[in-house]
């Protein structure tokens, strides 16, 4: 078997092709819109993906609009209308599966489209309030401080076994530095509560700079870049050059949440 397949490892990690030609579609849809969608009844249908095309321009990509709309969904402000905005440029991609039991690795296709997922027009205030919730949540500190009776300092000493690795040589404090700020790690925060900490503070001030955002967000840099080029436009010139500030359906949902408050 495996001189037939031409594998030098044994038959199991052997890659199944029988559908690496079907064309498959690559979606980026919303964190909420992912939530509801593990919690839906799998006998039922997720959402409906219609297709609107101008006859009188048929040969014109752009002419194609798609609009996904969702199936019943019990989430307070969930918008029940997307835009599906096409990309036409992306690198060739493919999807694999793996099974839970023996490990069996499948190609299930190409990637024919890539899609991101917005929420239409007329939903974008209810998608702003749910962002709005969403944000206030993550604001809430959950960390407790606990008063120690012991004043004495007993709970602060060295265990025993630790008093060796503790140096009291002065020469050796002269040699420690403190670690600066860019120094440390930072840890990454979830994409779905980091935009809505993006939102917030576009609430406060239209125009920033990536390193005033590292500071406010305490985010690695890169992270928050890919974050700004997915929400943001980067000013290149003008008075803001050298800022991000929101793309214009963002910058209008910020606005009317805004006045609505």
């Amino acid at each position: 078997m495996e001189e037939e397949n031409g594998y030098g490892g044994s038959s199991s990690s052997n890659v199944e092709t029988s559908k690496a030609e079907r064309s498959v579609w690559l979606m980026k849809c919303p964190l909420v819109v992912s939530k509801s969608w593990q919690n839906h009844p799998p006998s039922q249908p997720l959402a409906k993906v219609v297709l609107s095309l101008d006859p009188l321009h048929a040969d014109d990509p752009s002419a194609l609009q798609f609009t996904m709309e969702m199936a019943g969904t019990d989430a307070v402000n969930m918008p029940k209308t997307y835009s599906l905005n096409m990309f036409k440029d992306f690198v060739p991609m493919c999807v694999f599966s793996e099974t839970s039991q023996g490990g069996k690795v499948a190609m299930e296709g190409k990637v024919e489209h890539k899609f991101d997922m917005k929420p239409h027009g007329e939903n974008i205030e209810e998608y702003g309030k749910l962002c709005r919730e969403r944000t206030n949540k993550s604001m809430i500190k959950n960390r407790q401080i606990q008063v120690i009776d012991n004043d004495r300092g007993v709970l602060m000493r060295p265990m025993p076994g630790m008093i060796g690795l503790v140096s009291t040589n002065s020469k050796d404090k002269k040699k420690t530095q403190p670690v600066k700020q860019t120094d440390t790690k930072r840890t990454r925060r979830d994409r779905g509560e980091l935009e809505d900490i993006m939102f917030k503070l576009f609430e406060r001030q239209p125009n920033w700079a990536l390193k005033q955002l590292v500071q406010e967000t305490d985010q690695p840099a890169q992270f928050l870049k890919e974050i700004l080029n997915e929400l943001c436009v980067y000013n290149k010139r003008g008075a803001n050059q050298g800022t991000y500030e929101l793309k214009p359906e963002y910058k209008k949902s910020v606005v009317e949440d805004t006045n609505a408050e």
